[in-house]
């Protein structure tokens, strides 16, 4: 450390060249910037580096000697005494005791916790934890050839262009087409992450004190978001069909749904239902959001069109992600926004900064026009297909007596519910123990949790995986001792 460098003395100032000498050294004492033990240079030496008369330097040292904050020897240069920390510790005021309580946050900032979404889970992937793509079948050599051939290929100058034109127009054929999504490509916006999309919906709609109506149970991250943004976030009930219709008298600034499969039970809303819901949306008063989170994913029939593709009015924005259909590491959500909302929302993210890798949009773009990007998706939905069905037959026969699984005609997750009503949180945590990991329907509860049960996925595990985990789901449910357990230990660690 070149001790002149952090010195800086003002020849105008009135305190004298020594006072300031004498102030800047102790501050530096203080901060730690100059350390117990440390030597400092020789007053004839800092006087030269600093180019001040010796007496100066040599009156700062005698005073900072008297003050116990160094210490001399003859012919030996300053050293820092050794309790120079503690010293200052003791000068510096003492925390006030409110001031672990009153943190300067928001008030939404000091409701959070970690046991709310985002989810606290393990480090390591353990069957049977929902919501994952099986990144194993993933064809990650073509996927690195399409991000090097963006890499090398392009030139992304142009800093203002944040939503690739390539990938907007790829993903409006691929929408019109396998979802029936009526957009032109400036209605869509490439986002970070679906979540990203919530987020900027948050705020760009909602005011403070709206009424944002969800699924109860349903999706954690969509109230996560409207609560940041100050809604008052209400849940409605689910029926056989998905989101109910409510008695409520005032229209809400916004609703959330998942019609295609709604999140978590993986209920259809019929198109007579989704009528309804677009007639209960007044233009100009009520946003619609639509999360299609894994629509690409219908086994037992042709998917119903999504509910943007019936809406007349501009009403509803439209919500997808490529982290379900591929992996989840690829991090690129994207939004469908009416006309009236496009211009508005582009600015806002940007304002924001929810831009997504330009990279990785234009490889996207280049996966999904060279075909890669459907042949993956119709060869998961048969192995995904095949894993619902195998996980349901191995929950029948193990766990007949405990569980009655309900089998969605799509997606990559099923329910399973408690027969005698039994708390499900309880059940979670015996199971994260033994190695299978499963969420607890009463946890995606936003009132009062009426349901007790099991979310178990399937889409991210092989069908051996998936019956050594039900095995000890058997084990840890039922009390009896299932078949070959400690080798499907070890298939849940492998």
């Amino acid at each position: 450390m070149i001790l002149a460098e952090l010195l800086a003395l003002k020849r105008s100032d009135d305190a004298g060249l020594a006072a300031q000498l004498t102030q800047q050294l102790r501050a530096l004492m203080a901060s730690g910037r100059i350390r117990s033990g440390a030597m400092l240079p020789s007053s004839r030496s800092l006087a030269a580096e600093l180019d001040v008369a010796r007496n100066t330097v040599t009156h700062a040292y005698e005073q900072l000697v008297a003050e116990g904050y160094l210490r001399v020897a003859a012919r030996r240069r300053p050293v820092v005494t050794d309790d120079i920390e503690a010293r200052f510790a003791k000068a510096l005021p003492a925390p006030r005791r409110d001031a672990a309580r009153k943190p300067l946050l928001s008030p939404w900032a000091l409701q959070l916790s970690d046991t709310d979404w985002p989810l606290s889970y393990q480090a390591d992937f353990r069957p049977l934890r929902p919501g994952l793509a099986d990144a194993r079948e993933f064809p990650h050599e073509i996927w690195a050839r399409c991000l090097r051939r963006s890499a090398l290929r392009r030139r992304f100058n142009d800093q203002t262009v944040v939503n690739r034109p390539s990938l907007r127009e790829a993903l409006r054929d691929y929408l019109e087409v396998s979802r029936g999504v009526r957009a032109e490509a400036d209605q869509i916006l490439v986002l970070p992450t679906a979540q990203a999309a919530l987020t900027l919906i948050a705020a760009t709609t909602i005011v403070a004190g709206d009424a944002v109506w969800t699924e109860d149970p349903g999706y954690p991250g969509a109230a996560a978001a409207f609560r940041a943004a100050g809604a008052n976030v209400v849940g409605v009930s689910l029926d056989q069909w998905g989101m109910m219709r409510t008695r409520a008298t005032r229209a809400p600034k916004l609703i959330f749904t998942t019609p295609s499969h709604q999140h978590p039970t993986g209920r259809v809303m019929p198109v007579a239902r989704r009528t309804e819901l677009l007639a209960s949306a007044e233009p100009g008063k009520t946003w619609i959001v639509e999360d299609d989170y894994d629509g690409e994913f219908h086994y037992d029939s042709r998917p119903m069109p999504a509910l943007q593709g019936l809406d007349r009015e501009g009403r509803v924005l439209y919500l997808g992600t490529f982290a379900k259909a591929m992996t989840a590491d690829i991090r690129i959500g994207y939004l469908v926004v009416p006309p009236s909302l496009a211009r508005t929302m582009e600015i806002a993210q940007r304002h924001l900064g929810l831009i997504a890798s330009v990279h990785v949009q234009e490889a996207l773009a280049g996966f999904m026009a060279d075909g890669y990007f459907l042949a993956h998706v119709r060869r998961m939905r048969r192995i995904y297909r095949a894993r619902r069905d195998h996980l349901a037959a191995a929950l029948a026969r193990q766990l007949g007596e405990v569980l009655t699984a309900e089998v969605p005609p799509g997606g990559m997750q099923l329910i399973a519910r408690f027969k005698d009503g039994r708390a499900d949180r309880d059940a979670v945590t015996r199971l994260v123990v033994a190695g299978v990991e499963v969420r607890a329907l009463s946890s995606l509860a936003l009132e009062r949790p009426r349901d007790h049960g099991l979310l178990l996925g399937f889409a991210a595990w092989r069908e051996n995986e998936i019956g050594a985990a039900v095995r000890i789901m058997a084990n840890c449910l039922t009390g009896k001792r299932a078949a070959r357990g400690q080798r499907d230990a070890r298939t849940i660690s492998e």
